[in-house]
């Protein structure tokens, strides 16, 4: 790993109450570990009896709504922005679920629950495909992508 200022290779040095971090000799500085951000979105029907799965990118697999955040912009402005642009819709509750790091995309995911008033959708050109599915039958439907199963197993035993 080398420093993002100087390009000095950076070594473990410790700082207190916090461990071994990586050092710039050069620069005189601690770096921490750099990573991405990116929200997820568990988006429910009106009765929240159904949660709305993408496909996207001739990819085969049910994915939740999501997106990388920008440079200076918040989780919650992500959010409204990613749902806006791949289904065309904005929410009327959204409630934060709970985040998770992704080491694949080096990325912590934030992940929120949203509630539309209605399951019309205006998919963009991201979206190949989309499905309102009944929360047992979505299980079953990501049963091959842990991570996405995880974030709606979290958000359902939050509600029993």
């Amino acid at each position: 790993m080398h420093c993002e200022k100087c390009g000095t290779e950076l070594i473990p040095k410790f700082l207190e109450y916090e461990g071994m971090i990586p050092f710039c000799t050069k620069c005189n500085e601690y770096r921490f570990n750099m990573f991405n951000s990116a929200v997820s979105v568990l988006v429910f029907n009106p009765e929240k009896t159904k949660i709305l799965l993408i496909k996207q990118y001739h990819t085969d697999f049910y994915r939740l709504v999501a997106g990388y955040v920008n440079k200076g912009e918040s989780l919650e402005e992500c959010l409204y922005r990613e749902m806006g642009e791949e289904i065309g819709r904005i929410p009327n509750h959204v409630e934060f679920n709970k985040s998770k790091y992704f080491d694949k995309s080096n990325t912590l995911i934030s992940n929120f629950a949203v509630t539309l008033t209605s399951e019309e959708i205006f998919p963009n050109y991201e979206v190949d495909s989309y499905e309102w599915i009944e929360i047992d039958k979505a299980l079953e439907a990501i049963r091959e992508k842990p991570f996405t199963r995880d974030l709606l197993m979290s958000y359902l035993n939050k509600k029993k």
